[in-house]
């Protein structure tokens, strides 16, 4: 797959550019800017969570707003309950993401669930937590469950501050995610992982245990995308299970994956700076018409994932690296 072969000179002096750019963009942009990028890298980082499973280990998931949702209520009671801040919170989120994750991989490996039906396992999981979560008064239920608000207060310890502060957090995050996948994709792991996409019966006959590298890659995903899911927590400071859990959220994660490349380290990246100020310009023209048009930006996201799969069924990142020459071709070495 292009997208994981070497980059070029040429590609890591653009994407250094380009990191460059994204940490200096807060000093130019206005407020809403801001907010848009801000919303950008969340998706592109629940995105690269998400590839891990798909892109690497080849598991279809259709239920990822369940990790979402875990790492946001977990974290979210905790510092509403007991006064635990974000960041060790966090630790104890991502362990019941992990879990759920663990459970929903356990009942279908060990019984021989997969492709379609494993997708469908993890929707079924995703829409029982939704249900739940309803029903659970100590965190809202479906009233909503709000953390509190400080005008003024700056205190990053407990991700309480400025728009900036969550800008810079999930900068943080895409770049953390974008190292920690290229680290995995080249160690021991990683290569497992693909040759149970590619061939998982060679794989087994090779040596590879596939229920334990499918585990792992569940398990890694899920405990990433929780860690969104912390941020979105205390980013929006208020939770609605109909919203947290929805499918729709769950198309919203795989989305930017699928447009920029799955199996990519760059393509979720692209993917989401393509598609989400898009829709957020949509909405934008939507409002300033006047327009009552409820589902129109879903719409648009569908027919956004048709083009892509008619035009560019491996998404664009690999199409463009090729085209720039922004990663080595066939023949020229790593």
């Amino acid at each position: 797959m292009s997208g994981l072969k070497g980059v070029t000179g040429r590609g890591m002096v653009l994407l250094a550019l380009a990191a460059l750019g994204l940490a200096v963009a807060p000093l130019v942009a206005d407020r809403y800017l801001v907010s848009v990028l801000t919303t950008v890298l969340w998706f592109a980082y629940v995105g690269q969570a998400w590839n891990v499973m798909m892109g690497f280990s080849g598991l279809l998931s259709l239920g990822h707003a369940l990790y979402v949702g875990l790492g946001a209520y977990v974290s979210a009671a905790l510092f509403v309950h007991f006064g635990i801040g974000p960041w060790a919170g966090m630790v104890l989120a991502m362990l019941v993401a992990v879990a759920a994750g663990c459970t929903i991989g356990f009942l279908g490996f060990r019984f021989g669930v997969k492709g379609v039906h494993f997708a469908l396992l993890t929707i079924a999981f995703a829409e029982v937590a939704r249900v739940g979560f309803d029903h659970i008064g100590w965190v809202g239920g479906s009233g909503g469950f709000f953390l509190p608000v400080e005008a003024g207060v700056s205190d990053p310890l407990n991700l309480r501050g400025s728009p900036l502060l969550f800008y810079y957090v999930a900068l943080a995050l895409v770049l953390g995610a974008l190292v920690l996948s290229r680290l995995l994709l080249h160690s021991r792991l990683g290569y497992q992982w693909l040759a149970v996409r590619e061939e998982p019966d060679a794989a087994e006959a090779s040596g590879v245990d596939l229920f334990r590298a499918r585990m792992t890659a569940v398990a890694v995903s899920a405990a990433l995308t929780a860690l969104g899911g912390v941020f979105q927590a205390f980013y929006f400071n208020n939770l609605f299970p109909e919203q947290v859990f929805s499918m729709g959220r769950s198309i919203e994660i795989i989305l930017p994956a699928i447009v920029g490349g799955i199996g990519t380290l760059v393509g979720p990246i692209l993917g989401a700076f393509i598609l989400t100020p898009l829709g957020e310009l949509l909405t934008f023209l939507i409002e300033a018409g006047g327009l009552d048009l409820p589902g129109l930006k879903q719409l648009f996201y569908g027919v956004a994932l048709v083009v892509i799969v008619v035009f560019r069924p491996e998404g664009v990142w690999p199409w463009l690296a090729r085209r720039l020459r922004l990663v080595h071709q066939p023949g020229e070495g790593a």
